[in-house]
This record gives C-alpha cells, sequence and structure tokens, in this order.
C-alpha cells in the first residue's frame, strides 16, 4: 500500500490476474515466435553450409556445366535475374504509382476506385503460375519465343498490385493539412500531388517498390512459362533468358553432384539477393520516423 490513500498502487504484482494474463501471453508468444524461427534459421544453416562451401569468383564468371563435367558456374543465371527482375520494375513501377495516385488521392471514393482496388487485393493472392501462364498465351505465342521481356511482364503482374496498394497507403498517410495548405496556396491537383503529396508519400513508395522486387526476384513458376531457360550469357531480350530460379529447379533434380552443389549455392546467392532487397526497404521507410 502507499502512504497517501488517495494515490493508486501502481507496482507490479504477479499475483494479478491481469498481470498474470499478461505474462502468460508473453511467454506463448516468445515460444511461438521462436517455433516459427526454427525452420528459417535450419534453411539458413543448410544454405550457409552446403551453398557457402562452393562460393567462389568463377561461379559469378562461368557457364552452368554439362551433366559430366566439374566445375562451372551460373553467371549468366546472375545476370539474367537481373535483367528480368529490372524489366519487371520498368514495367510495374510507373503504373503502380498512378494506381496508387487514383486510388490515394484523385478519386479514392469513387466506385472506380474500390473495383480497382478490390481487384488489386484480389492479385495479392493470385497463384503465380497463372500469370506465367497469361504471359505465355497473350505473349509468348505472338512473339513466337520465350524471352525475357515475357518473363518482366510476368513478375510485373506480380509486382503490380503490391505497389499500388503500398502506394495508396502511404498517399493516405500524408497529412491532410498538408494537402489543404497547397491547395490553399493556389497549387493545382496536379502541382499538389507532385510538390507536397509524391515527396512526402515517397519513403513509403519505395518500401513497397523494393518489398514487390524483392518477391519477384525469387519466383520461379512465371519464368517457366516465359523466359524459360539458356545455358549461355544474355544477348538480347528477344531471347530465353537464365535466371537463378529456373537454375536452382533443374539442377535440383539432377543426379550429379557437380549440379547439385551449384543448386545450393544458387539458393544461397538467392537468398542474399532477397535480404539485400528487404534490408533496403527497412532502410527506406527508416527515414518515415
Amino acid at each position: 500500500m502507499t502512504d497517501n490513500p488517495g494515490t493508486p498502487d501502481l507496482r507490479h504484482s504477479f499475483g494479478d490476474r491481469r498481470a498474470l494474463r499478461n505474462t502468460v501471453l508473453t511467454v506463448l508468444l516468445w515460444i511461438v515466435a521462436l517455433a516459427a524461427a526454427v525452420p528459417l534459421l535450419s534453411v539458413l544453416y543448410m544454405l550457409i553450409t552446403r551453398g557457402g562451401a562452393r562460393l567462389s569468383l568463377a561461379l559469378f564468371t562461368e557457364l552452368p556445366p554439362a551433366g559430366f563435367e566439374m566445375g562451372g558456374g551460373f553467371g549468366n543465371a546472375v545476370v539474367g535475374t537481373l535483367v528480368v527482375v529490372a524489366l519487371a520494375t520498368l514495367f510495374s513501377v510507373p503504373f503502380g504509382i498512378l494506381g496508387g495516385i487514383f486510388l490515394g488521392f484523385i478519386a479514392p471514393d469513387s466506385k472506380l476506385a474500390d473495383l480497382t482496388r478490390f481487384i488489386a487485393k484480389v492479385l495479392t493472392g493470385f497463384p503465380s503460375i497463372l500469370a506465367g501462364v497469361f504471359v505465355y498465351a497473350s505473349l509468348v505465342l505472338w512473339m513466337g519465343t520465350y524471352s525475357a521481356i515475357a518473363g518482366g511482364v510476368a513478375l510485373a503482374v506480380l509486382m503490380l498490385p503490391t505497389i499500388m496498394l503500398t502506394a495508396e497507403q502511404s498517399i493516405r498517410m500524408v497529412p491532410q493539412r498538408m494537402k489543404d495548405a497547397a491547395f490553399g496556396i493556389g497549387c493545382t491537383q496536379t502541382q499538389a500531388m507532385l510538390r507536397v503529396v509524391l515527396p512526402t508519400a515517397m519513403p513509403g513508395i519505395l518500401t513497397g517498390v523494393m518489398l514487390a522486387v524483392a518477391g519477384a526476384a525469387g519466383n520461379s513458376a512465371p519464368l517457366l512459362f516465359t523466359a524459360l531457360f539458356s545455358n549461355y550469357w544474355i544477348s538480347s531480350l528477344r531471347e530465353p533468358t537464365a535466371s537463378l530460379a529456373i537454375l536452382i529447379y533443374n539442377f535440383s533434380g539432377m543426379p550429379f553432384p557437380n549440379q547439385i552443389e551449384l543448386a545450393w549455392a544458387a539458393s544461397l546467392v538467392l537468398v542474399l539477393i532477397v535480404l539485400a532487397f528487404n534490408i533496403l526497404s527497412r532502410l527506406i521507410s527508416a527515414r518515415r520516423v
């Protein structure tokens, strides 16, 4: 008890029902978090121990070996992955940001905005392989060949809803008084968007872009129907293109130890690429604080 009868007793007591419930739930939360971390840590351990043993400069400068060959690398797959992801970013970011501007600033309460928002949310759970089938039927058959362009379009279909919805939320989080102040000094809607809203929301938009890029970099199903694979360096955007995800898929099922080791090394490299994009998104989002 406190000396002053009118002062509440704020001392922590483990016998209190609420304190006990808080302690039990905290312990359960830590147990669940540790249980969820076990698969992640085990996968990272296997990648580091098995894939790290093959890491060398040759992996990034040599081409994939044939069945009974030793050595080799996956330099063309690294370049192909970066090219396809860059194309997907080029295709999806402008439309995603424009869609976010429409949903979050121009007509956020219109029926068209509601329909667009609903479709975007549905597409976030869209099976990635169906995006590959769609691009195969609409682009690959028309072009007559698998290509990096088709792979970029397939990944862009998957990236677009994430970028659009993130851009909308970032734009909505811009304080209304900033928008009103821009209109109050005579800015048009376009000027307010370009000079006030977009610069303020840009860290959040870039975070969404980085997360979408990280998700696209590790996707293999759409590339099976669009970019396919190649054992050579990319020389044109209109030809089959190698990627780390497809190389891992192909090599992991081969009966040759050298290819299996390369698949582990490629998996480690792909995880590091995705991790780099995620860390970059965190650093960008930290600028908003």
